[in-house]
């Protein structure tokens, strides 16, 4: 989800209400096509979906299975409405309040889709567990984060959050392989300094969520350099505090390539990173892979991947993630329909529809052909790297917001590694109790 700040939690106030009802179609006026669970009508059907995907191909390949999908249901129409990414979930809050939201919504998995789970359909009873099984990940779309109470998601694609470099930029400065650990990602900083290149490259990219950039990247895999899979439910419950000194550690290393002259001076204002990127401004610049095809566009065979370096001994994982996908309403008036679209995106047609697009189908046993892509899966596939999740969809929102704030400020020197960790603990203990079980699962629980 994308995305990407990505993961704004605005509060619902009046104001906000009354743009979403005047800001989207209502479905609750029309006549239901449902029968029955899994039956749908030949009557014509006009469902709206909304998305938050900005200019991102997650928007193409959205538009363009809404296109097949039509093809094979000509009595259903969807309407596919672009809503803005900095405040989109506070145009569902309030568009489920007076039931005239979307029939189709993208929703985001992890802890998103619990928080959210209020106005989201269980699709158990919609969607046939033989298709549930076709993707990948799905633990993380259900009820608890146990598969066999359902699900509320399926999946667009398997995301990652990754790393691009630039490979003319790598031989110019003399650089033979991609850094590994924090020693040799500084070391080739170094080596691109010295011959005028801009190490890495920060700012805010094609999911339009503000002003600066988004930390979660670069965050997640600050985690992964320091923790297990499993160990990463104590950043969660608590039993590993924000401000351990292995953390302030990690951000210490990182915001020390603000103060090395590694990264562009404008890590907080800077816009269209994915344009300088491409223009070649910079060696290096960690973002998800929905944004290889645009990439792909600009630097063609130049473009490389590699797992970001956030660790003292190489990484052992990498963010492989069903970050996001699209559910159902559970005030839709139009089930069945919802329910047959929803379906369409388990199947091999579906999937490759988001291959073609430049994305990794979720849908097991749909390949992609794109190289940098193949390389990707290679890192779990055959290298060894444990699938982490995306940490901004694991974490409670309330730390998602803080940390969207305070990390960039911290990495433009504008606070200590101390003071920003201090921050996240302090947003981390402010959390009630229903947000602060011993398991992902149990959140609001």
């Amino acid at each position: 989800m994308n995305r990407r700040i990505r993961k704004t939690l605005l509060g619902v106030g009046l104001g906000a209400l009354g743009a979403a009802t005047a800001a989207c179609g209502s479905t609750a006026a029309s006549t239901s096509s449902t029968t029955a669970a899994g039956q749908v009508s030949t009557a014509p059907v006009t469902l709206t979906l909304w998305q938050n995907y900005g200019t991102e191909v997650n928007a193409t390949a959205t538009k363009n299975l809404i296109s097949a999908f039509e093809k094979l249901h000509p009595n259903i129409t969807i309407n596919d409405v672009a809503q803005p990414a900095s405040n989109y979930f506070s145009l569902l809050q309030a568009a489920a309040i007076s039931h005239t939201g979307p029939d189709l919504a993208v929703m985001w998995t992890g802890l998103f889709t619990l928080q959210y789970k209020s106005y989201l359909e269980n699709l158990k009873s919609w969607v046939p567990s033989s298709s549930i099984a076709n993707m990948g990940g799905m633990q993380w779309t259900a009820p608890g984060f146990n598969q066999s109470n359902g699900t509320y998601v399926i999946p667009l694609e398997d995301q990652f959050y990754i790393g691009f470099y630039n490979k003319a930029l790598f031989r110019k400065a003399g650089v033979t392989s991609v850094p590994r650990t924090w020693s040799e990602l500084n070391s080739d900083c170094q080596k691109f300094k010295a011959a005028g290149i801009t190490c890495l490259y920060y700012g805010s990219g094609s999911q339009s969520l503000g002003s600066e950039f988004y930390p979660f990247y670069d965050l997640s895999y600050m985690m992964i350099g320091n923790y297990s899979l499993a160990q990463w439910e104590g950043l969660y419950n608590g039993s590993i505090p924000w401000t351990s000194p292995s953390i302030v550690s990690q951000l210490t290393n990182w915001q020390n390539l603000y103060k090395n002259g590694y990264t562009n001076s404008n890590v907080v204002t800077a816009i269209n990173s994915l344009t300088a990127f491409g223009k070649g401004q910079a060696a290096m610049m960690i973002k998800g892979n929905w944004d290889l095809a645009t990439l792909e566009q600009e630097l063609g065979s130049n473009l490389g991947v590699f797992v970001p370096p956030y660790s003292s001994a190489p990484q052992k994982g990498v963010v492989q993630f069903p970050g996001d996908g699209f559910a159902m309403t559970s005030y839709s008036t139009h089930k069945a329909a919802a329910a047959e679209f929803l379906n369409f995106l388990t199947t091999s047609q579906a999937g490759q529809i988001v291959a073609k697009a430049g994305l990794i189908p979720d849908v097991k046993g749909v390949s992609t052909s794109d190289p940098l892509s193949q390389t990707m899966l290679a890192f779990s596939q055959s290298q060894g790297l444990v699938q982490y999740p995306m940490l901004d969809n694991i974490v409670q929102p309330n730390i998602v917001t803080a940390a969207s704030t305070v990390l960039p400020a911290l990495l433009a020197g504008q606070m200590t590694p101390t003071q920003a960790a201090q921050k996240l603990q302090q947003a981390w203990q402010s959390l009630p109790s229903t947000q602060r079980g011993s398991t992902f699962g149990s959140y609001l629980s």
